[in-house]
């Protein structure tokens, strides 16, 4: 069965309605109006370049039969070269004003088209009720210097005594930042639409160098601040100088056939970070970066306290993630918590970790993370599938500290987390390297209930050691089975590990086990 995603006025997004990760059960060839469009072998297609406000059927055609959709293309006010407004597009052109000049003349309800071409900028500014749409073989190209991109404060006051007003945020702080080669603010109703590129260009700079030295962070290639409505599809981001996509304290996003891709080696280049967002659908995206693929944040403590809301109700759907640390990762900056996490259908290759959980003593009491399902997973050389950890090392000044490190009962105060519930049902991991599942909770709060339910998991007949969750003096494992560490209560259900070196379950602190 065909389901619609989302249908825009250029462009459309598709499901195929089965249980299988990321991949269709058989390749298959789509018609549009008769005419074939494309060849395809994953779960989500999409369509580009159709006629807005216009009405089209949907054929799928494959071995096992053919299946057709109508549907009906959203209506839109104009379309606008960008050329016309003065942008060159030929690679060597300063383009920066004249795009910016276009999106500030553009009408609501418009679309602002760039043709196959490369279009050398620095940041662009959006604004709400517009789309703009970067065409097969169009480029949006970030200058490599740091020259090019201003930097925007954390927080400005209120000349009218009111509250203060949020402008750039990164790693959990509201502070100082470059600004971002798209950049909105406060905006709604915004469409980014492709099939073409957004390259940040990063390899061409010193951004993965020096960033450890700069005081002010480093841009990323799209930063939401307090947006509303927001849908990007299908482009192509490459390259940011540090996460690609990073919606902060926004609502209603989807990210629909988006692939992102950077360097293995590229530091802090997170695919997608929505950071104390609500309703965040991610479906058929393909994240391959040098950090984490997902990465699920809601500040640290500071902002929480400031500026409390936790990251709620994301769906992560038929999706690929390759090479990163985690595929789908919750923290390390989570002090607003966390709630309604729903997984399905994702395939993870050669990931460090499948899900991983990063947080630690003072994060906070509002760091909740609860109400969390992975189902229909499949990993792939993934080293460790499954990671909790509440110790988590990280480059916070006390990351190290005893008070952070112990592993005494400490009083639970309003600096203590509280980890939930954690479903994991129908998953095949195959190649486990490290430990087929990691949780290390505290011992004065454990984890409340972790579920695992037919699972497969096969290691490497070469399997090397590794850390399997990053904390300080962290021993390394291989081939470990299902560790589990103050956790208080594990349901253990159908759940086979085919060489695994030692005991299949290994239990400490756990107050009840169910098998």
């Amino acid at each position: 069965m065909i389901k619609q995603v989302w249908i825009g006025a250029s462009s459309a997004c598709f499901e195929l309605g089965n249980e299988r990760p990321y991949l269709a059960p058989e390749e298959y060839t789509v018609l549009l109006d008769g005419e074939e469009r494309l060849r395809g072998e994953t779960n989500v297609f999409s369509l580009f370049g159709l006629t807005p406000d216009t009405a089209h059927t949907l054929t799928l055609r494959s071995a096992s039969g053919e299946e057709s959709l109508p549907f009906r293309t959203a209506a839109e006010t104009c379309a606008l070269d960008v050329r016309a407004l003065g942008a060159a597009g030929d690679g060597e052109t300063d383009d920066t004003a004249a795009i910016q000049r276009a999106v500030l003349l553009l009408p609501e309800g418009g679309r602002l088209v760039f043709p196959a071409g490369v279009y050398l900028t620095g940041p662009i500014f959006l604004k709400s009720h517009i789309t703009l749409e970067l065409t097969e073989g169009a480029t949006l190209l970030g200058f490599a210097g740091k020259e090019h991109y201003p930097v925007l404060p954390g927080v400005l006051p209120d000349l009218d005594g009111g509250e203060p007003v949020h402008i750039g945020a990164f790693e959990g702080l509201a502070r100082p930042v470059y600004a971002s080669l798209l950049t909105g603010e406060y905006c709604e109703d915004v469409t980014l639409v492709g099939p073409g590129l957004v390259d940040g260009n990063a390899p061409a700079g010193t951004w993965w160098q020096t960033y450890r030295e700069d005081p002010v962070a480093r841009p990323r290639l799209l930063f939401l601040n307090r947006c509303q409505h927001v849908t990007v599809h299908g482009l192509r981001i490459a390259n940011s100088p540090s996460w690609q996509l990073h919606p902060y304290y926004s609502d209603h996003l989807r990210f629909l056939g988006v692939s992102v891709t950077a360097p293995k080696i590229s530091p802090n280049t997170d695919a997608l970070d929505p950071e104390s967002c609500d309703d965040v659908e991610i479906v058929g995206c393909r994240f391959s970066v040098g950090d984490d693929c997902i990465a699920i944040k809601s500040g640290k403590l500071e902002l929480a306290r400031t500026n409390y809301k936790p990251a709620s109700r994301h769906t992560i759907r038929n999706c690929l993630m390759e090479n990163g640390h985690g595929a789908v990762v919750l923290g390390s900056e989570i002090s607003s918590g966390v709630e309604e996490l729903s997984v399905s259908q994702c395939l993870f290759r050669q990931t460090d970790r499948g899900l991983r959980i990063k947080t630690r003593r003072g994060r906070g009491e509002t760091c909740r993370i609860d109400g969390v399902s992975f189902e229909n997973i499949r990993m792939e050389g993934v080293l460790t599938p499954i990671v909790i950890n509440m110790y988590y090392r990280c480059v916070d000044p006390d990351g190290d500290s005893d008070y952070v490190q112990t592993r005494e009962a400490l009083p639970v105060d309003g600096r203590t987390p509280f980890l939930g519930r954690f479903a994991f049902r129908h998953m095949t991991c195959e190649d486990v390297e490290v430990a087929a599942c990691y949780i290390d909770g505290l011992p004065e709060r454990p984890v409340e209930e972790v579920v695992l339910e037919d699972i497969r998991f096969t290691y490497k007949p070469d399997a090397q050691p590794g850390v399997p969750a990053m904390f300080t003096n962290a021993p390394a494992h291989c081939k470990t089975g299902l560790y589990c560490n103050n956790v208080r209560r594990v349901e253990v259900r159908d759940v086979t590990l085919e060489g695994a070196a030692g005991e299949e379950l290994i239990a400490s602190g756990v107050e009840q086990i169910v098998r």
